[in-house]
């Protein structure tokens, strides 16, 4: 006799990403149902209320041990419940920043000033629609690391990128340059997509199955060096190395910086390199760790040249925001040190330093969103001469986070290198310590430069 056994769900597990996913389904219902000069003022109240029950559920399921979700396509563990804690509270942060109604374009149309603008602007309407789709992007990147399997690794992808290219074009002002690097952005990121599913289907293909488990299980049965699995590594690496923004799959990362409103970028720049690299790491570290002799040189050589490269060409740049862009670059060298290190302590020290650089990101854009003259925000950095004088918190405030990125001395971002840079050395990468030490120095001498 048959017997049909009935899928279960475990609601505990999966309530934080289920209640932000909902949070985010309540506000397309108020932008669709709610007056417009009504809407900003719900979601300024639903969106935080949605992150803080989230953040609580995820207090509550701190003590849980590993466990599987949704017929096993979601795993909640240690390191998952670490990055979507630090997802929400970092967000909670950025959502300070996004109520900044000057930041946004108050109508969807290609040059500040057009009439459909200034009727807009007359009847009081605002771009509200960025809460929810905040919402729908923050629910993509706590279900990214969780995934345990390519199918939901994908989906989660796309729903933490989609809401961010929309949002990367709203700027209220440099309207057209906003959305040239918006579509930039959508651009890139659909053909990185496609590899990431190429070398998805390339995986499914060799291991005849999608889940994690099964996968990891083909490769330690074949060594790792079968050719097909070779190419499924180097195409899914292609779409998780651009969404960490490492060279040579960065090219986004400069324009879409300057271009997009600066609380969007803040909220990107932080919240998207944590759960990508959660991602990057259960990948390499759980399922692909049978063919470890073949993706850690690759990774390897990709971490120095990002460190170099990013640190090298920031000295360049006179607008903080690209500054700031070629600063990230230069931090996801130094996550992938993390990476490839492939012990304890570089898993443990990546989530910290990941956490860490949220708080200065988000702090040292907020700081950019208040420093303003008649025309808007001032991001040429000779314009910043004087601010000391003018405004010395301010100032203090963003040498501060200045100081955290370069890994100055009892600063946070000294402790993430020093531990990321202990995890290499004790992993036998004595050449990336030395480029990752050389790399930070060169970056201290921009930072101190501002």
């Amino acid at each position: 006799m048959t017997v049909f056994n009935t899928p279960t769900l475990e609601y505990g597990a999966l309530l934080p990403i289920v209640i932000v996913f909902i949070g985010a389904v309540i506000g397309v219902l108020v932008e669709a149902f709610v007056k417009p000069t009504m809407r900003r003022f719900v979601h300024s109240l639903l969106t935080p209320a949605t992150l803080l029950v989230a953040l609580f559920q995820v207090i509550a399921n701190r003590e849980t041990v590993t466990t599987t979700a949704a017929i096993g396509s979601v795993v909640i563990d240690g390191p998952v419940i670490i990055a979507q804690g630090s997802l929400l509270l970092l967000s909670l942060l950025a959502l300070l920043f996004l109520l900044d109604v000057d930041s946004f374009a108050p109508e969807a149309s290609a040059l500040p000033g057009s009439e459909e603008e200034k009727r807009a602007i007359a009847s009081g309407k605002q771009q509200t629609e960025i809460f929810p789709l905040m919402l729908f992007s923050i629910s993509g990147m706590m279900l990214f690391p969780a995934a345990s399997d390519l199918i939901t690794l994908f989906v989660a992808l796309e729903v933490l990128s989609l809401p961010l290219y929309l949002m990367a074009g709203l700027s209220r002002r440099r309207r057209l340059f906003s959305q040239e690097s918006a579509l930039k952005y959508f651009l890139l990121g659909a053909y990185s997509s496609a590899f990431f599913i190429f070398g998805a289907a390339f995986l499914y293909g060799y291991a005849g199955s999608i889940t994690f488990p099964e996968i990891r299980n083909a490769v330690l049965a074949s060594a790792g060096n079968d050719v097909i699995l070779l190419i499924g590594i180097v195409f899914l690496s292609v779409g998780l190395l651009f969404k960490v923004g490492a060279v040579p799959f960065h090219a986004w990362t400069p324009d879409v910086y300057q271009g997009a409103p600066t609380p969007i970028t803040g909220f990107m720049a932080a919240a998207t390199k944590i759960a990508a690299f959660l991602a990057t790491l259960r990948i390499f570290y759980t399922v692909l760790d049978g063919a470890l002799w073949q993706w850690q040189p690759i990774l390897t050589g990709v971490a120095i040249i990002t460190m170099a490269f990013g640190s090298i060409v920031a000295i360049a740049q006179r607008d903080v925001k690209r500054m700031l862009a070629y600063s990230s670059i230069a931090h996801a060298g130094f996550l992938l040190t993390g990476v490839v290190a492939f012990n304890k302590a570089g898993l443990e020290s990546s989530l910290f330093y990941l956490f860490a650089y949220g708080v200065a990101t988000l702090g040292a854009f907020g700081i950019v969103t208040l420093i303003r003259d008649g025309q808007g925000e001032v991001t040429d950095l000779n314009r910043w001469a004087g601010l000391g004088k003018k405004s010395p918190a301010m100032a203090s405030l963003f040498a501060l986070f200045l100081l955290a990125f370069a890994g100055i001395p009892l600063t946070s971002g000294f402790i993430g290198k020093f531990s990321i840079f202990s995890a290499a050395y004790e992993g036998g990468l004595q050449s990336v310590v030395i480029v990752g030490v050389l790399s930070s120095a060169i970056a201290a001498f921009f930072y101190i430069r501002v």
